[in-house]
């Protein structure tokens, strides 16, 4: 691809325009100078304007430290988005969230335009475990709790009870314990920690299958690594 096309297609502007930034000495390949408009680039080289990197890609794969009081939707006029986070050289490249995190759930988002794994991590076909950490309020929770969230509980917090799959509640200190979900039902680990009597203080995802967030840095996105990329892939069959 002639490297002025990459610049356009990244909404660096028009070809007019992206052609007096080649010519500013502003865009690096391969960490040397460009200066020809019309020189081809390819996806091993590492294009970069104004020291960020340009995406070659097609689609895009990045992990979203969701922070707290943010919505995970694309636009809203009155709050915050996880489209805020987005940085402005990839806003029209159709990334989207993967699933839903509450208003007030924080931790690993996942964002895409890649329309089949997207469907694939959502769908309860693949099984894809997520784990959540949750402090709450109330008596702390016991082992015959272990065992109900196990078998799989009844939710009857609606006027049809809703039954889930079988999950693993892990009891990790006082007031706080992991949930690990292989299906995504509306405020699910909110419902089963009420169903046991006890209210959710904070939540926060720390996994999606093999992808995990080892440290807090609420706001923080960041591409996927090859090896994030393959991995989640591989855990839907892709």
């Amino acid at each position: 691809m002639r490297l002025d096309k990459l610049l356009a297609d990244c909404k660096y502007g028009t070809r007019t325009d992206v052609k007096k930034i080649i010519r500013s000495g502003s865009v690096l390949i391969n960490g040397v100078a460009a200066s020809d408009p019309s020189v081809h680039v390819t996806k091993d080289d590492l294009v970069t304007v104004n020291g960020t990197p340009v995406s070659h890609r097609e689609n895009l794969y990045y992990i979203v430290d969701k922070p707290e009081n943010m919505l995970t939707a694309m636009e809203d006029k009155r709050l915050p988005t996880v489209s805020d986070l987005i940085p402005e050289n990839i806003k029209t490249r159709g990334l989207s969230p993967v699933g839903r995190l509450d208003y007030h759930t924080t931790g690993l988002l996942i964002l895409t335009n890649d329309g089949e794994l997207s469907h694939r991590i959502t769908s309860p076909v693949y099984d894809l475990e997520k784990r959540y950490a949750v402090t709450y309020e109330g008596a702390e929770l016991t082992e015959d709790n272990v065992r109900e969230a196990k078998k799989g509980i009844t939710l009857t917090d609606t006027d049809t009870p809703v039954k889930l799959k079988g999950c693993e509640l892990i009891l990790t200190d006082k007031n706080t314990c992991e949930l690990v979900l292989r299906e995504g039902k509306t405020h699910e680990v909110r419902r089963i920690i009420s169903h046991f009597g006890r209210s959710v203080i904070t939540l926060r995802r720390v996994s999606v299958g093999p992808l995990v967030l080892t440290e807090e840095k609420p706001g923080m996105i960041r591409e996927m690594t090859p090896e994030e990329e393959r991995a989640i892939k591989t855990s839907v069959g892709l």
